[in-house]
Protein backbone atom coordinates (compact mmCIF):
# COMPACT_ATOMS: atom_id res chain seq x y z
CA UNK A 1 0.00 0.00 0.00
CA UNK A 2 1.88 3.14 -1.37
CA UNK A 3 1.57 5.90 1.44
CA UNK A 4 0.63 8.43 -1.08
CA UNK A 5 -2.64 6.82 -1.79
CA UNK A 6 -6.31 7.54 -0.38
CA UNK A 7 -6.40 4.84 1.33
CA UNK A 8 -3.11 4.68 2.73
CA UNK A 9 -3.98 8.03 3.75
CA UNK A 10 -6.75 6.96 5.52
CA UNK A 11 -5.10 3.68 7.31
CA UNK A 12 -2.45 6.07 8.48
CA UNK A 13 -4.86 8.84 10.39
CA UNK A 14 -7.38 6.24 11.37
CA UNK A 15 -6.00 5.74 14.78
CA UNK A 16 -5.65 9.15 15.64
CA UNK A 17 -9.31 9.87 14.20
CA UNK A 18 -10.87 6.99 16.51
CA UNK A 19 -9.08 8.08 19.30
CA UNK A 20 -10.44 11.75 18.47
CA UNK A 21 -14.24 10.27 18.00
CA UNK A 22 -13.93 8.08 21.09
CA UNK A 23 -12.71 10.76 23.31
CA UNK A 24 -14.11 13.77 22.23
CA UNK A 25 -16.96 13.84 19.44
CA UNK A 26 -18.71 11.23 21.44
CA UNK A 27 -19.05 12.83 24.45
CA UNK A 28 -19.27 16.40 23.43
CA UNK A 29 -22.60 14.81 21.50
CA UNK A 30 -23.55 13.08 24.51
CA UNK A 31 -23.23 15.99 27.03
CA UNK A 32 -25.29 17.67 24.07
CA UNK A 33 -28.18 15.49 24.54
CA UNK A 34 -28.09 15.37 28.23
CA UNK A 35 -28.10 19.22 27.71
CA UNK A 36 -32.13 18.64 26.86
CA UNK A 37 -33.58 16.74 29.46
CA UNK A 38 -33.73 16.82 33.37
CA UNK A 39 -31.79 14.05 34.88
CA UNK A 40 -30.39 13.59 38.39
CA UNK A 41 -27.89 10.60 37.24
CA UNK A 42 -30.45 7.95 39.18
CA UNK A 43 -34.16 8.49 38.04
CA UNK A 44 -35.32 8.12 34.59
CA UNK A 45 -34.47 11.37 32.44
CA UNK A 46 -37.26 13.71 31.90
CA UNK A 47 -37.63 15.98 28.49
CA UNK A 48 -36.57 19.87 29.05
CA UNK A 49 -36.00 21.15 25.94
CA UNK A 50 -34.12 24.50 26.38
CA UNK A 51 -35.22 25.00 29.89
CA UNK A 52 -31.79 24.44 31.04
CA UNK A 53 -30.51 26.97 28.70
CA UNK A 54 -32.90 29.11 29.54
CA UNK A 55 -32.05 28.91 33.04
CA UNK A 56 -28.16 29.41 32.34
CA UNK A 57 -29.03 32.55 31.01
CA UNK A 58 -31.00 33.91 33.41
CA UNK A 59 -28.41 32.45 36.47
CA UNK A 60 -26.92 35.50 37.45
CA UNK A 61 -24.10 33.39 39.43
CA UNK A 62 -23.11 31.73 36.42
CA UNK A 63 -22.72 34.85 34.19
CA UNK A 64 -20.78 36.30 36.77
CA UNK A 65 -18.55 33.41 36.49
CA UNK A 66 -17.23 34.77 32.85
CA UNK A 67 -17.20 38.33 34.90
CA UNK A 68 -14.30 36.34 36.85
CA UNK A 69 -12.39 34.42 33.82
CA UNK A 70 -12.40 37.88 32.09
CA UNK A 71 -10.86 39.34 34.96
CA UNK A 72 -8.24 36.35 35.24
CA UNK A 73 -7.59 36.17 31.59
CA UNK A 74 -6.45 40.21 31.70
CA UNK A 75 -4.33 39.81 34.78
CA UNK A 76 -2.41 36.68 34.03
CA UNK A 77 -1.39 38.14 30.50
CA UNK A 78 0.50 40.35 32.11
CA UNK A 79 1.65 38.47 35.08
CA UNK A 80 2.18 35.66 33.00
CA UNK A 81 2.63 36.41 29.46
CA UNK A 82 4.07 39.81 29.82
CA UNK A 83 6.23 38.77 32.69
CA UNK A 84 7.22 35.76 30.91
CA UNK A 85 8.67 37.69 27.67
CA UNK A 86 10.66 39.87 30.16
CA UNK A 87 12.49 37.32 31.74
CA UNK A 88 12.98 35.63 28.72
CA UNK A 89 14.25 39.13 27.12
CA UNK A 90 16.80 38.97 30.60
CA UNK A 91 17.79 35.53 29.90
CA UNK A 92 18.46 35.49 26.43
CA UNK A 93 21.03 38.34 26.67
CA UNK A 94 23.21 36.58 29.33
CA UNK A 95 24.85 33.28 29.04
CA UNK A 96 25.17 30.21 31.88
CA UNK A 97 21.51 31.19 32.32
CA UNK A 98 20.63 27.30 32.99
CA UNK A 99 20.10 27.30 36.70
CA UNK A 100 17.67 30.03 36.21
CA UNK A 101 15.81 28.79 33.97
CA UNK A 102 15.21 25.67 35.60
CA UNK A 103 13.96 27.53 38.64
CA UNK A 104 11.89 29.46 36.83
CA UNK A 105 10.33 26.16 35.30
CA UNK A 106 10.10 24.03 38.42
CA UNK A 107 6.60 25.52 39.16
CA UNK A 108 5.09 24.29 35.84
CA UNK A 109 5.97 20.81 36.58
CA UNK A 110 4.69 20.55 39.92
CA UNK A 111 0.55 19.34 40.28
CA UNK A 112 -1.42 22.31 40.48
CA UNK A 113 -3.16 20.50 43.56
CA UNK A 114 0.45 20.96 45.34
CA UNK A 115 0.53 24.60 44.07
CA UNK A 116 -2.98 25.49 45.41
CA UNK A 117 -2.59 23.65 48.97
CA UNK A 118 1.09 25.43 49.36
CA UNK A 119 -0.19 28.88 48.54
CA UNK A 120 -2.98 28.16 50.68
CA UNK A 121 -0.93 27.92 53.46
CA UNK A 122 0.95 31.08 52.35
CA UNK A 123 -2.24 32.99 52.42
CA UNK A 124 -3.02 31.35 55.36
CA UNK A 125 -4.29 34.69 57.80
CA UNK A 126 -3.15 32.91 60.86
CA UNK A 127 0.17 31.08 59.98
CA UNK A 128 0.94 32.27 56.71
CA UNK A 129 4.44 32.73 55.78
CA UNK A 130 3.35 35.89 53.88
CA UNK A 131 1.57 37.85 56.92
CA UNK A 132 4.71 37.29 58.97
CA UNK A 133 7.01 38.39 56.49
CA UNK A 134 5.06 41.64 56.22
CA UNK A 135 5.02 41.80 60.23
CA UNK A 136 8.86 41.22 60.21
CA UNK A 137 9.11 43.84 58.04
CA UNK A 138 7.14 46.08 60.04
CA UNK A 139 4.19 46.51 57.85
CA UNK A 140 1.52 44.48 59.75
CA UNK A 141 -0.81 47.09 59.02
CA UNK A 142 -0.79 45.34 55.14
CA UNK A 143 -1.42 41.81 57.24
CA UNK A 144 -4.69 40.81 55.30
CA UNK A 145 -7.08 37.33 54.47
CA UNK A 146 -6.27 37.32 51.68
CA UNK A 147 -8.15 34.61 50.44
CA UNK A 148 -11.25 35.44 52.47
CA UNK A 149 -11.97 38.66 50.95
CA UNK A 150 -13.66 39.45 48.50
CA UNK A 151 -11.56 42.14 47.19
CA UNK A 152 -8.34 40.07 47.26
CA UNK A 153 -9.52 36.73 46.82
CA UNK A 154 -9.64 36.59 42.47
CA UNK A 155 -6.20 38.27 42.41
CA UNK A 156 -4.62 36.17 44.88
CA UNK A 157 -5.33 33.41 42.65
CA UNK A 158 -4.19 34.96 39.65
CA UNK A 159 -0.80 35.78 41.23
CA UNK A 160 -0.23 32.39 42.05
CA UNK A 161 -0.97 31.77 38.26
CA UNK A 162 1.91 33.89 37.17
CA UNK A 163 4.23 32.44 39.53
CA UNK A 164 4.01 29.15 37.82
CA UNK A 165 2.69 29.43 34.13
CA UNK A 166 5.13 33.03 33.70
CA UNK A 167 7.92 29.95 33.40
CA UNK A 168 6.01 28.19 31.16
CA UNK A 169 5.84 31.11 28.57
CA UNK A 170 9.50 32.18 29.51
CA UNK A 171 10.52 29.33 27.93
CA UNK A 172 8.46 29.42 25.05
CA UNK A 173 9.88 33.21 24.11
CA UNK A 174 13.29 31.75 25.18
CA UNK A 175 12.87 29.25 22.15
CA UNK A 176 11.52 31.80 19.95
CA UNK A 177 14.26 34.12 20.97
CA UNK A 178 16.77 31.48 20.18
CA UNK A 179 15.77 31.21 16.71
CA UNK A 180 15.87 34.83 15.74
CA UNK A 181 18.77 35.44 12.97
CA UNK A 182 22.06 36.57 14.72
CA UNK A 183 23.06 38.93 12.38
CA UNK A 184 20.21 41.41 12.56
CA UNK A 185 20.90 42.25 16.33
CA UNK A 186 24.74 41.93 15.74
CA UNK A 187 23.64 44.89 13.18
CA UNK A 188 21.78 46.59 15.57
CA UNK A 189 24.17 46.86 18.31
CA UNK A 190 27.08 47.67 15.82
CA UNK A 191 24.48 50.87 15.02
CA UNK A 192 24.63 51.54 18.59
CA UNK A 193 21.28 50.51 19.84
CA UNK A 194 21.30 49.11 23.82
CA UNK A 195 20.02 46.26 24.61
CA UNK A 196 16.55 47.15 25.97
CA UNK A 197 16.58 48.76 22.47
CA UNK A 198 17.43 45.76 20.73
CA UNK A 199 14.94 44.20 22.91
CA UNK A 200 11.86 46.00 22.75
CA UNK A 201 12.18 47.25 18.62
CA UNK A 202 13.80 44.19 17.34
CA UNK A 203 13.37 40.86 19.13
CA UNK A 204 9.88 41.49 20.07
CA UNK A 205 8.77 42.61 16.92
CA UNK A 206 10.04 39.37 15.59
CA UNK A 207 8.16 36.89 17.54
CA UNK A 208 4.85 38.16 17.03
CA UNK A 209 3.72 34.15 15.97
CA UNK A 210 4.88 33.23 19.47
CA UNK A 211 3.31 36.02 20.63
CA UNK A 212 0.12 34.76 19.48
CA UNK A 213 -0.10 31.53 20.56
CA UNK A 214 1.51 32.35 24.03
CA UNK A 215 -1.58 34.98 24.03
CA UNK A 216 -4.07 32.04 22.64
CA UNK A 217 -2.91 29.44 25.26
CA UNK A 218 -3.47 32.09 28.03
CA UNK A 219 -7.36 33.32 27.34
CA UNK A 220 -8.33 29.38 26.45
CA UNK A 221 -6.13 27.65 29.25
CA UNK A 222 -7.84 30.65 31.94
CA UNK A 223 -11.47 29.40 30.48
CA UNK A 224 -10.64 25.91 31.44
CA UNK A 225 -9.20 26.72 34.73
CA UNK A 226 -10.30 24.77 37.36
CA UNK A 227 -7.72 23.71 39.82
CA UNK A 228 -6.56 26.72 41.83
CA UNK A 229 -9.50 28.08 42.55
CA UNK A 230 -11.18 24.59 43.39
CA UNK A 231 -8.43 23.99 45.88
CA UNK A 232 -7.58 27.22 46.91
CA UNK A 233 -11.22 28.90 47.46
CA UNK A 234 -13.58 26.97 46.03
CA UNK A 235 -15.47 30.10 44.60
CA UNK A 236 -15.60 31.89 47.98
CA UNK A 237 -16.21 34.07 48.88
CA UNK A 238 -19.89 35.02 48.39
CA UNK A 239 -18.99 33.70 45.14
CA UNK A 240 -16.41 35.98 43.83
CA UNK A 241 -14.12 33.58 42.93
CA UNK A 242 -16.64 31.20 41.06
CA UNK A 243 -15.69 30.06 37.23
CA UNK A 244 -17.22 28.63 34.71
CA UNK A 245 -15.57 25.53 35.72
CA UNK A 246 -15.74 25.41 39.24
CA UNK A 247 -19.58 26.08 38.75
CA UNK A 248 -19.99 23.36 37.05
CA UNK A 249 -18.71 20.94 38.98
CA UNK A 250 -20.85 22.07 41.72
CA UNK A 251 -24.06 21.56 39.37
CA UNK A 252 -23.40 18.13 38.84
CA UNK A 253 -21.45 16.72 41.67
CA UNK A 254 -23.03 18.77 44.64
CA UNK A 255 -26.02 19.57 43.56
CA UNK A 256 -26.97 16.46 41.08
CA UNK A 257 -28.15 18.63 37.91
CA UNK A 258 -26.43 16.41 35.42
CA UNK A 259 -28.87 17.96 32.36
CA UNK A 260 -28.44 21.66 33.67
CA UNK A 261 -24.66 20.79 34.07
CA UNK A 262 -24.77 19.59 30.49
CA UNK A 263 -25.88 22.92 28.95
CA UNK A 264 -23.65 24.81 31.24
CA UNK A 265 -20.52 22.16 29.79
CA UNK A 266 -22.05 23.26 26.47
CA UNK A 267 -22.15 27.22 26.78
CA UNK A 268 -18.69 26.93 28.31
CA UNK A 269 -17.49 25.30 25.18
CA UNK A 270 -19.13 27.48 23.05
CA UNK A 271 -17.14 31.15 24.83
CA UNK A 272 -14.38 29.04 24.88
CA UNK A 273 -14.16 27.84 21.27
CA UNK A 274 -15.85 31.83 20.02
CA UNK A 275 -13.29 33.61 22.37
CA UNK A 276 -10.59 31.32 20.42
CA UNK A 277 -12.47 32.18 17.09
CA UNK A 278 -12.55 35.67 17.62
CA UNK A 279 -8.91 36.10 18.75
CA UNK A 280 -7.30 34.12 15.63
CA UNK A 281 -9.67 36.30 13.10
CA UNK A 282 -8.63 39.25 14.54
CA UNK A 283 -4.85 38.33 14.53
CA UNK A 284 -5.30 37.36 11.29
CA UNK A 285 -7.06 40.86 9.75
CA UNK A 286 -3.71 42.95 11.82
CA UNK A 287 -1.56 40.59 9.87
CA UNK A 288 -3.24 41.31 6.64
CA UNK A 289 -3.17 45.12 7.42
CA UNK A 290 0.83 44.79 8.10
CA UNK A 291 1.46 42.91 4.60
CA UNK A 292 -0.39 45.24 2.99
Amino acid sequence: MKPSSKSGLLFLLFPALAIYLFAVIAPFVGTLGLSFFRWDGYARPTWAGLDNYIRAFKDQVFQSTFIHVLIYILVTLVVEVLLGIILAGFISSRKKTTFLRISLFIPVMLPSVVIAVLWSAIYNPDYGILNSILADLGLANLQHVWLGDPATALLSICFVSGWVYSGFFMAIFVAAFSRLPSEVIESAALDGAGAYQIFRKIKVPMIQQSTSVAILLCITGGVQGFDLFYVMTNGGPYNTTEVPTTYLVKTVFANGEIGYGSALAILISLVGLFAALGFRTWQSRKQEELEY
